[in-house]
């Protein structure tokens, strides 16, 4: 898996790698760190942030105060506190929230999310890893893969991330022993393989003592990888989704009445004006007649802009609906099967109602069946009747109304959901859409001979749809039965088999036409009644 990893040099003296790629000049790359508790996580950013540069002088000198106070590294600074600004988070050495911070080298910028290690907020972590490009996910080298590490990993593949950087930290701490770091090393390459992951780069560092952060070690002459920065200025992080144009609508724009646009932010692929769109899930077609932006008018908008489109008619478009081409494959989806990871610790239930939150759409909601949990320690499927706290498992969920949706792989904006309880109004569950195709539903109720005759008793108006199978079968029985003994009667009394057919024939086809026939006449007769009755006018020769 290391092979696949192409590689630059982040400077003249970083260490070397396979054949040059160049990276975009100053692109820009969203991480997280994450692993389980203590492994280092907000150390390593800290670091990471000193070591570009990133800290001020008077962020130095709070730093210097901070780490006598709280620090947990002796008398060397402790970088964590860079990151971890709560007070309960430095009280009790561990982190909570999830911390965002930005910094740049001459070669790209950085957006990178410290997300807790603790089990009880996983679902921060989640939230982190929902617009990361890569994870880096740390593991102590004392302890090897724990279940957090192997819990954080699943949740980075399933939420579309394809590329880690494996970071085993505290090599310090076992004399960068370079036999633990290749245990850890294999087992975690067969743990990637198993999840799917693109490319997965293993590398020994101690994020206390700097070695391999912002170049190699001395410490670790037995690794011949690029450092820590290296790889993330290089690293190719890939495209997410597929290329077809979809906009949730997030506001009809109506500021007078010479105007109606519909606003959003395009989520994927591209419109020109002119082009022909529809929407779902109520599939009203028209054409872009202007692309509106604050700058003024566009021919053409892309993935990622804000704008209001205006089109050439008059639909009923509303928030939550989403436009895509005309000729699109989307549809409106009401059932669909998910992977989803519970957030609170009331769980996930099958059956339970709960809103679901599609691109801008709200509906109702519910888990239609529970097909397996996930077992994070191996990946194993179990069955399960609900997913407790961090319980991640696969799912048929089915709403009360369609919504414009599609599979996370084509779009992370509509193929990414979350499930907020109705009646405290907390997010109670995320998931991901793997299959946009209706499930095949066994029929628990095949079709009956009462069903095969219903619409022709209720066309010829010998029984009315709501008349159950024991009436249908009991209307058809009778209609047999007189049929025949027309036809028996006609038959002794002409002495005719031709005869005794044709009233066989007229009393099954034509008694019923003509009793719909008279049904017929009759409404109309009641009808003017009616009518003569409401304008006082004496019905009674009608």
């Amino acid at each position: 898996m290391r092979a696949a990893l192409k590689l630059v040099p982040a400077d003249d003296d970083a260490a070397s790698g396979p054949s040059p790629v160049a990276a975009p000049a100053r692109s820009l790359l969203r991480f997280i760190t994450c692993g389980s508790v203590d492994d280092g996580k907000s150390t390593l950013l800290g670091r990471l942030l000193f070591e570009t540069g990133s800290v001020f002088e008077d962020q130095q000198e709070a730093l210097e105060k901070d780490s006598k106070r709280f620090g947990t590294t002796g008398s060397e600074p402790d970088y964590a506190l860079l990151v971890d600004g709560l007070a309960a988070e430095r009280e009790q050495g561990i982190t909570i929230d999830v911390a965002y911070r930005y910094f740049a080298t001459r070669h790209r910028a950085f957006i990178a999310a410290d997300t807790p290690g603790h089990e009880q907020y996983t679902r921060n972590m989640a939230t982190g890893a929902s617009t990361a490009d890569v994870a880096i996910i740390l593991i102590d080298a004392r302890k090897g893969l724990l279940p957090q590490t192997r819990r954080h990993s699943y949740i980075a593949a399933m939420l579309g991330v394809k590329r880690v950087i494996v970071a085993v930290n505290k090599m310090d701490l076992v004399d960068y022993s370079e036999a633990t770091f290749r245990a850890i090393e294999t087992a975690y390459q067969g743990l990637a393989r198993a999840l799917g992951f693109a490319e997965a780069f293993v590398l020994p560092l101690s994020a206390v003592k700097g070695d391999n952060i912002t170049g190699p070690s001395t410490r670790t002459p037995w690794y011949r990888g690029p450092a820590l920065l290296h790889l993330l200025e290089t690293i190719q992080p890939g495209s997410r989704g597929d290329l077809a144009f979809r906009m949730p609508l997030q506001w009809v724009n109506r500021p007078n009445l010479d105007f109606r646009g519909f606003s959003g932010t395009l989520a994927s692929g591209s419109i020109r004006v002119g082009e022909a769109i529809k929407v779902l899930p109520r599939g009203q077609t028209s054409t872009i007649a202007r692309i509106v932006t604050a700058d003024g008018d566009l021919d053409e908008v892309v993935a990622g802009q804000s704008v209001t489109l205006t089109l050439a008619d008059e639909i009923d478009v509303s928030r939550g609906d989403v436009i895509i081409r005309r000729n699109g494959q989307d549809r409106p989806l009401s059932q669909l099967s998910a992977r989803v990871l519970a957030l609170q610790a009331q769980g996930l239930q099958p059956g339970k109602p709960y809103l679901a939150r599609v691109g801008t759409a709200m509906v109702t909601a519910r888990i239609a069946e529970l097909h397996h949990a996930i077992n994070v320690n191996d990946y194993a499927q179990a069955p399960a009747t609900e997913l407790p706290l961090n319980g991640i498992g696969a799912v048929t969920l089915r709403f009360e109304t369609p919504v414009g949706a599609t599979t996370y792989a084509a779009s992370g904006d509509l193929g990414s959901l979350i499930l907020i309880d109705p009646t405290t109004s907390e997010t109670i569950g995320l998931g991901v859409i793997d299959s946009v195709s209706e499930p095949e539903v066994e029929d628990d109720h095949p079709e009956t001979v009462a069903d095969k005759l219903r619409p022709l008793l209720v066309k010829t108006g010998l029984a009315s749809e709501t008349a159950d199978d024991a009436a249908i079968l009991r209307i058809a029985s009778w209609r047999v039965f007189s049929a025949l003994a027309t036809a028996v009667i006609v038959g002794v009394l002409t002495l005719s088999l031709g005869w005794a057919f044709i009233a066989l024939f007229a009393d099954v086809l034509v008694r019923p036409l003509l009793k719909s026939f008279h049904a017929r006449i009759f409404n109309k007769i009641a009808d003017r009644r009616a009518e003569a009755d409401r304008f006082g006018i004496d019905g009674g020769g009608i």
